[in-house]
């Protein structure tokens, strides 16, 4: 042989050796060095993990009557990581599942793109409530629709259909960015939360441990005989009982859906703070949510901004509120040593402050009156010159913010709005600013003493405010939470939040004010005598006339009842419904009715007083 050869082979013989030799080194690896890894891994691919979603707590009302409850349904859900990546395979895949679930492709690849934006990596619901033959045929045909499947899943359902509509807020699948929060640690895309409502303010309570469901499948991931391996039970969510009361919800929302106009109401426990009712319309049903929308029905909902029956008028529609300020400005007048209860102010019908006459609603002339007086035939006179007064040492602003107003209401629920109380600082520093064409004038409070002006107030903050002078000066945290509980009715936890701050109204003032908003109420002349006159119960009320630039007049309506000793407070506001007396006055008799169960013995007849 000659040397070239020898070398050759030689050469060869020591790559082979060296090959030989990698090889032998990777395989000892693999086996040896991370053979339980790769092990593990091997049996992984043996096995899948399905997340069993837990059934939400129950939603109840005061008595324990479900307004929300669960039923299951059967979701077809694809996995977009698992559809064919080839184009028009995948395409092919989306046009017969959409005419297997009637819809349109191009809707199907819509309901994909959003649900990859809203939860990456997650399947996306197609369709609810699918039928068995459907979920028949894609068993049959599992191998044809990769990524495609069916499970059961919890719903929402509502056996009161809008009723409390805004209270309960309705529940969808956990955003990418709400994954980062801390309060939803633990869960996983595709998980459902809270979103609006009590479903999002208590949703730690309502919200179950979802369970897990370990089966073994063989290469073409179908399960194999063997089963489930492991199997851990979801843990159901808890029931949360709301102060709720169903009639008195029921009644608020059916005065203001006969008017026909968007409005809200607010009806509260002057004591506690419970809430026994707040509505708002135009309403929406919760149970739009359940189910893909289409986009006539998304735009109905987000995008009607005139309607928009998504906003919540009750506790964030923001008005000027007319009349029934003057219970504010009457506590401000009293506790600054202003007036005293006796003081006589000359109402020859107008006033003139500045070149500028402020005049009574229609013209109207009532003399000589006192501050009960005052109030039972709502003299503006009165109040323009009580804000005149006032006008520079800053004691409206100081009470009325003592009282609520330009204040968040402190509430449970997720959108109560502070509100505008103007002040000398607020309106100077805009002028500063270049903002508006003047500072701070004697107008603007004279203004703001009948609930006029830039006042921006809710329902639900002047509930607080008659409701604080009902009591005697406590600051009432509002709620609609009562209890959280379990399936059995044992009561794990109650809420009893505690009040805001006290303030010292003293009792003489307090049954002054009470007893002009009575007569208001139910003595010949009073405002609102027409509508309360024969109500069996004592009422003490005050209408409201608030003029809203670019709108027709708004009607507003507060009530405290029983008179004297009032327990509940209730406070209606109607956009464009005209005088107090007109619209949210007979809202406001028709929840009362629902409350005592009393109905009324007819109208009073037509001595009423000034519109108010």
């Amino acid at each position: 042989m000659s040397n070239r050869l020898a070398l050759r082979i030689a050469l060869l013989g020591g790559l082979a050796l060296v090959l030989f030799g990698l090889l032998f080194f990777r395989l000892w690896t693999l086996q040896v060095l991370n053979g339980e890894e790769y092990l593990a891994e091997a049996k992984n691919n043996r096995t899948r993990e399905y997340r069993v979603s837990a059934p939400r707590g129950q939603v109840l009302d005061r008595d324990g009557e479900p307004l929300v409850r669960n039923r299951t349904s059967l979701a077809l859900q694809v996995d977009p990581t698992k559809l064919p990546g080839d184009r028009a395979r995948r395409h092919r895949q989306l046009a017969r599942l959409a005419e297997l679930t009637h819809t349109s492709p191009r809707r199907v690849r819509e309901l994909l793109a959003e649900g990859r934006r809203r939860t990456p990596g997650a399947p996306v619901a197609i369709r609810r409530d699918v039928g068995h033959y459907l979920v028949y045929y894609l068993q049959e045909h599992q191998r044809e629709f990769p990524g495609v499947s069916v499970q059961r899943v919890f719903v929402r359902a509502y056996p009161h259909g809008t009723l409390a509509a805004h209270i309960l807020g309705n529940v969808g699948e956990v955003s990418e960015k709400q994954l980062e929060e801390k309060q939803y640690a633990g869960l996983e895309p595709g998980d459902e939360i809270g979103q609006d409502g009590v479903e999002d303010a208590y949703d730690r309570f309502l919200r179950g441990e979802p369970g897990l469901t370990r089966i073994q499948v063989d290469a073409f991931g179908q399960p194999t005989r063997s089963g489930h391996l492991v199997s851990r039970p979801p843990v159901p969510g808890r029931d949360l009982k709301l102060s709720i009361d169903a009639g008195v919800q029921a009644a608020g929302e059916a005065a203001l859906a006969s008017r026909g106009l968007p409005g809200g109401f607010v009806t509260m426990d002057v004591h506690s703070g419970e809430l026994l009712g707040v509505g708002s319309f135009p309403t929406f049903h919760p149970a739009a949510f359940t189910r893909p929308m289409t986009q006539a029905q998304v735009d109905a909902l987000y995008r009607d901004e005139v309607l928009a029956p998504l906003a919540n008028r009750a506790i964030s529609g923001l008005y000027p509120t007319g009349s029934t300020f003057k219970l504010l400005t009457a506590v401000a007048a009293l506790e600054s040593g202003e007036i005293e209860i006796g003081t006589p102010i000359f109402d020859g019908g107008s006033i003139t402050v500045g070149g500028q006459e402020f005049q009574n609603a229609g013209g109207a002339e009532f003399g000589p009156v006192s501050l009960v007086r005052a109030l039972q035939v709502s003299s503006d006179v009165f109040f323009y010159t009580l804000g005149w007064n006032m006008w520079d040492n800053g004691e409206l602003q100081r009470w009325s913010h003592r009282l609520g107003i330009g204040r968040e209401p402190g509430l449970d629920l997720p959108g109560g709005e502070p509100g505008l109380l103007p002040s000398r600082a607020w309106r100077d520093s805009l002028f500063a600013a270049g903002e508006t064409d003047r500072p701070w004038s004697a107008g603007d409070n004279i203004q703001l003493a009948i609930g006029q002006g830039d006042l921006q107030a809710s329902p639900l903050q002047m509930a607080i405010a008659y409701a604080t002078v009902a009591n005697g000066g406590t600051v009432v945290t509002p709620h609609v939470g009562l209890r959280v509980e379990d399936a059995a009715g044992r009561v794990l936890r109650e809420f009893e939040p505690r009040p805001q701050r006290r303030v010292r109204i003293e009792p003489q003032f307090r049954a002054a004010i009470l007893t002009g908003l009575h007569d208001a109420a139910q003595a010949p002349e009073g405002t609102s005598y027409a509508i309360f006159g024969n109500f069996p119960v004592g009422v003490a009320g005050k209408t409201g006339t608030a003029q809203r630039v670019g709108y027709e007049d708004q009607s507003w309506y507060v009530a405290l009842a029983p008179y004297p000793n009032p327990r509940i407070v209730t406070a209606v506001t109607i956009e464009q419904g005209g005088f107090g007396a007109e619209s949210a006055a007979p809202a406001a008799l028709q929840i009362l009715e629902a409350h005592f169960g009393k109905q009324s013995s007819g109208e009073a007849g037509p001595n009423g007083g000034s519109p108010g």
